[in-house]
């Protein structure tokens, strides 16, 4: 793309803006362009912070920094390259070790991750497949780690990022130098670039 199909506004405009930019600022560094994008339409900006809220909520075991890996792996699936900049990003501000962050794409063997950390993000990349690729199997093995309510924290963040992927992709929304920098960073060796999401 040659530009954004609509542009972000300032971040300035309103004070729901400056909520905005101050709420984002703790998860990112920055308010990002989708967010600022959506705020054409204020009420769809609202109705997705406190959707984000109270799905990345800690509740307990779905720790913060597990619900960016799940949204990391969801964006990885869906080929967003914005997605998965802010997520590895927001992962490593939210204290995942480096040896996880460095070895996300091998969770299913690598000693750094445990049993219920891989059921989880396998249900995340069956959840995220075209066509849906839950089955009984990964059921199964989610519930042997997981209660009820942190299933449907789980699903909460994969939902939240089906619908960011599809926003971002669609949008080709301008990647900010922050998600930049996390993306060259951490995600380089599994062929991620910047892609349509950045512009002269």
């Amino acid at each position: 793309m040659k530009q954004p199909l609509v542009h972000p506004l300032k971040g300035t405009e309103t004070p729901q803006l400056e909520e905005l930019v101050t709420f984002f600022n703790e998860t990112l560094g920055f308010c990002p362009n989708s967010v600022l994008t959506m705020q054409h339409r204020p009420a769809i900006a609202t109705a997705f912070i406190q959707l984000n809220k109270a799905v990345m909520e800690n509740n307990g075991r779905v720790t913060s920094g597990l619900k960016r890996l799940i949204g990391y792996l969801c964006s990885y699936v869906a080929g967003c390259r914005y997605c998965q900049a802010h997520t590895i990003r927001a992962a490593e501000r939210y204290a995942i070790p480096k040896v996880q962050l460095e070895n996300i794409w091998d969770y299913k063997t690598h000693a750094a991750f445990n049993e219920a950390e891989r059921a989880a993000l396998d249900f995340a990349v069956a959840a995220s497949s075209i066509p849906n690729a839950v089955n009984d199997a990964v059921a199964n093995t989610l519930r042997v780690h997981w209660n009820e309510g942190e299933i449907v924290e789980i699903l909460g963040v994969i939902s939240l990022f089906g619908y960011l992927n599809r926003w971002n992709d669609s949008m080709g929304t301008q990647m900010e130098d922050g998600a930049i920098e996390s993306g060259k960073k951490w995600l380089n060796t599994s062929g991620w670039e910047v892609g349509k999401h950045a512009y002269k």
